[in-house]
Parts: structure tokens; sequence; C-alpha cells
């Protein structure tokens, strides 16, 4: 029985897989979206979540936090530089994790492991909300939201557009 075995240890020794989410880490921040299995996802989220909730306060010893655990410079600046800006808002939940089916290899689940605020084809896609209707009594209102003389008016203009031409 695995009661109370909180960490998955992914058939890994500790050095190895610490090495292994480190690595994950430097990747999601460098390129915002990673490829991997659903339980490697499951366990860097841990590790890069309060990570990222320490990036809001840019310290020295927050910098020197995220480095012990990036292992990584240039990550580690991309997370302060780019990623806690656009984040600051944010309470929590700053990765998603997509399930995209199974691995053909070994049946292993597959997932996309991204940082929520960087995909611009979700971003992008925020429009005007559209009014809310519900079919009772939708006629009477569109029936107020029309004037009641606007079709003598175009007959007028029509007519008026004609007598203008003929002479």
């Amino acid at each position: 029985m695995r009661h109370n075995r909180k960490i998955n240890h992914l058939g890994r020794p500790s050095a190895h897989r610490e090495a292994m989410l480190s690595n994950m880490a430097a990747s999601l921040i460098l390129h915002k979206r990673i490829t991997t299995t659903l339980a490697k996802a499951k366990a860097l989220k841990p590790i890069i979540e309060p990570m990222i909730t320490r990036s809001k306060d840019d310290t020295t010893h927050s910098r020197r936090i995220a480095f012990s655990v990036l292992q990584n410079k240039v990550a580690a600046t991309e997370l302060f530089r780019t990623v806690a800006p656009k984040i600051a808002d944010r309470p929590g939940g700053y990765t998603r994790i997509i399930k995209l089916g199974k691995r053909l290899g070994d049946n292993a689940e597959i997932c996309l492991m991204e940082l929520v605020d960087f995909n611009e084809n979700l971003l992008g896609k925020k429009s005007a909300k559209k009014a809310k209707t519900t079919r009772r009594g939708s006629s009477k209102k569109a029936a107020q939201a029309q004037p009641e003389n606007t079709a003598p008016k175009a007959v007028e203009a029509s007519k008026e557009s004609s007598d203008e031409t003929q002479a």
C-alpha cells in the first residue's frame, strides 16, 4: 500500500529525479510550453508554481532560491524579466496541463504543459459577449428596440432620390 506517499518517484533515484525536474522547469520557463508525460507534468507542477510565485518579489534572496532550483542562469533571468511581470496580478494557477492522448511506443499518457498567460491563441479570442436573450418575450423586446416608422422613411428617401434624377 502507498498510504501517505505524496511524491511520485517516477522510477528514478532522487538525484536523477531532481535534475530531470530542474531541467523541465527551465525548459518550461524558456519555451513557455513543453510536451511530456502526465506523471512528469504533475510532479513538475508543485516545483514550478511556488517558484513563479516567488518571482513576483524580485529580491536577491528570491533570485538565489530560483537559481538553486533551476540551475540555469538564462532561465532564472527569463523568469524574473518576462514571466514575473506578466503574471503579477494572477493569484495562482500559473500552469495548464492539456492531455494529448497516449504515446504509441509504451502507451504512456502524454500532455502539453504550458504557462497560462503566454498562450496567445487563448488570450486573443476574447471578444465582446453577446447579450443574453430568453425565448419568452423576445419578440416584444425586438419590437421595442426598433422604431416603428423606419420603413416609410426609407421609402420617402428613395422617392426623393428618384425625383431628383428625373428632374
